[in-house]
């Protein structure tokens, strides 16, 4: 049965936190102390710049917003949609509905409309990106990394802090359309990932946190993005 889109319910999208800004974590402290009130939260994907299960030294660069999400986990119904940069969440969120890529798209409605949730890489990517996608997000494979954890993690942390995440995406019209043709017609499809902000079609490209400082908000049975 499809899960229920409410009204007022909050989308965050690529906050890539804690490198590339604390509005995740002023967001979720605003979420704790009642000055927002959304009745869901829908986290699509990359919200942490780099964060998996299996592993205890990647958690304690995001130590504050971790801990704010459990708190917020055992009151408030939260559904964390995982990303390419965020994965293997189950241990670490017990009280998140946690989907992973293979269990997306998250099929929901919002005022009797088909609706599918997903964090954006799992449809019209190269092959060699699924073969990738798929090994390292298994226990297995982060299990048997966690000999060279730290050296391997301070690398590509150090990368990550480097990396410039925000431009145009000029080919956005081909690569939606691409993705459209793999949903039912007239569904509404939401994804991250791009991090555009852009509407097109039945297509919803969410805005990024980290560079539009935007999320996307219910209001009269429609996503709209307002300033965060």
């Amino acid at each position: 049965m499809p899960k229920q889109i409410k009204q007022n319910a909050l989308f965050i999208a690529d906050a890539h936190y804690p490198h590339h800004g604390d509005e995740f974590l002023t967001l979720l402290k605003k979420i704790d102390s009642k000055e927002l009130t959304p009745p869901q939260l829908f986290l699509m994907g990359d919200i942490f710049d780099l964060l998996f299960g299996y592993n205890d030294y990647i958690p304690t660069f995001s130590k504050p917003a971790i801990e704010l999400l459990q708190k917020l986990s055992k009151e408030l119904e939260i559904i964390y949609i995982e990303g390419n940069h965020d994965f293997c969440l189950n241990e670490l969120f017990p009280n998140i509905q946690v989907y992973s890529r293979a269990k997306q798209p998250l099929h929901c409605q919002l005022n009797n409309q088909d609706v599918y949730l997903s964090h954006g890489d799992k449809h019209k990517t190269k092959f060699a990106y699924n073969i990738y996608s798929n090994i390292l997000r298994r226990k297995t494979t982060l299990i048997l990394l966690k000999i060279f954890e730290k050296k391997i993690i301070d690398h590509r942390i150090g990368k990550l802090k480097r990396k410039k995440i925000c431009g145009e995406f000029k080919g956005y019209k081909e690569r939606f359309d691409g993705i459209i043709e793999e949903y039912p017609k007239d569904c509404l499809i939401v994804e991250g990932h791009f991090h555009q902000a852009l509407k097109y079609k039945n297509y919803i490209s969410l805005p990024s946190l980290a560079c539009q400082g935007e999320v996307g908000v219910v209001k009269n049975e429609k996503i709209e993005f307002i300033k965060f």
